[in-house]
């Protein structure tokens, strides 16, 4: 099975680096960057020990963060590594300055493995919910390396407890000093195949976004928009054109009834999505404009589009009710960003993948709606007319927050015996 997932990994890059050929702009990235590493690993001193951090993408970054910094500070003394295999983490955390050394992840064939942790030499890895390298599992073993995967989850349907998973499964049991899981069903099916080093410590994102909503700062723009108006304020993050066209018909249809301030964040923030927003929403202002004006928004302007990236979580602190976007897609985005402030959240239905949401439904402070105005209005209103319907779906946000925090600690107790 090993020479079978090897063979795979060689077909992949080379597709990889055949994209990179074509002016793949991601592909391109990944190719150069594969180049690179030994100059980045260089800086490593080898007097002082390692602790190797991967992450897919800047999402499982994010939640490999309030770990990774919590490590750094117990330990001062050790040097901090940190790898990935998307572009949309590195090229944007490659000057993160909790890390001594940031560079992307060569393919995991057997020679790119053992150079790579000969160089690199680390004390402790860490690998971030669905990431496992098998070259890199069985040399890092070969090395004594303490090696922990944290914020994973397990389903029945995948590979590990499939007929022809027990190679994979073998992997699991050998090559990992410990397994963080997010739940119970994870655990138990675990448990179940024989890997007995395994406990539930949650998802490190609930921690994450508890240190990003502590220190979130006032937005001057966000002030600027919304100064002088008292209502409610609907926040949109993270949205599509489905999404985006459901707000404006809701909108238009309740018409008072409806938030009379909008702040919406786009996931895509080309000038052509741009200004199909601005077709929907014809009263809107871009948020580059207003932050370069000298004069508040014009009466009329009761949209505020985010053309920018990076802020969207500490804007989720202005609303009074929040629409997560991605839900009418492969699935809806982070929803916890808006929750950890208190508020209520509301998303398209293809959730049923991400527990947080199933969750956040089941204790009453989340809905999920369809593409029909009417599923989006009908709740909306009883938050906004109701105080008591509102204040108990912001207190079930508040709570879920509080009961799922605590898992970095979960983790380094357990890592640091």
């Amino acid at each position: 099975m090993r020479i079978l997932y090897t063979i795979g990994i060689y077909l992949y890059t080379f597709g990889v680096r055949i994209a990179a050929l074509c002016g793949h702009r991601n592909a391109r990235l990944m190719v150069t960057g594969w180049k690179q590493w030994p100059q980045a690993v260089a800086k490593l001193r080898h007097d002082k020990p390692v602790a190797w951090f991967h992450a897919a993408s800047l999402g499982e970054f994010e939640q490999a963060r309030p770990v990774l910094e919590e490590y750094r500070r117990r330990h001062p003394d050790h040097q901090v590594f940190v790898s990935f295999f998307s572009p949309s983490g590195y090229e944007v955390r490659k000057s993160y300055s909790q890390a001594d050394v940031v560079c992307y992840l060569p393919m995991d064939t057997p020679r790119n493995a053992r150079r790579l942790t000969a160089a690199v030499n680390p004390d402790k890895v860490f690998f971030v919910k669905y990431e496992f390298w098998y070259n890199y599992l069985a040399t890092l073993n070969k090395r004594h390396a303490h090696t922990y995967i944290f914020s994973a989850i397990f389903r029945p349907g995948q590979y590990f407890f499939c007929w022809y998973g027990g190679w994979f499964r073998r992997q699991l049991k050998e090559c990992f000093a410990h397994l963080f899981v997010q739940n119970e069903e994870s655990l138990q099916l675990l448990q179940s195949h024989g890997v007995g080093q395994c406990s539930i410590a949650g998802d490190t994102r609930f921690d994450r976004v508890h240190q990003i909503a502590l220190a979130a700062e006032l937005d001057e723009v966000a002030d600027a928009f919304l100064r002088g108006h008292e209502g409610p304020v609907l926040v949109c993050g993270s949205t599509w054109p489905p999404d985006e066209r459901l707000i404006a018909e809701a909108r238009s249809e309740a018409n008072e009834s409806f938030p009379q301030r909008i702040i919406l964040a786009p996931h895509v923030i080309s000038e052509e999505h741009l200004k199909q927003i601005e077709t929907l929403f014809p009263d809107s202002i871009r948020y580059s404009t207003l932050k370069h004006s000298t004069l508040p928004p014009p009466s009329p302007c009761t949209t505020l589009i985010v053309d920018n990236i990076g802020i969207l979580s500490k804007l989720y602190r202005y609303a009074t009710v929040a629409y997560i976007g991605g839900g009418f897609g492969v699935g809806i985005h982070n929803i916890l960003e808006a929750v950890t402030f208190g508020k209520p959240v509301f998303f398209g239905p293809n959730y049923h993948k991400f527990q947080e949401a199933r969750d956040i439904i089941a204790r009453g402070g989340g809905w999920s709606v369809d593409a029909t105005p009417a599923s989006l209005l009908t709740p909306l209103s009883a938050l906004l007319f109701r105080a008591d319907t509102f204040a108990n779906a912001s207190q079930a946000c508040t709570d879920y927050m509080q009961h799922n925090l605590g898992s970095t600690e979960k983790i380094l107790s357990i890592v640091e015996k």
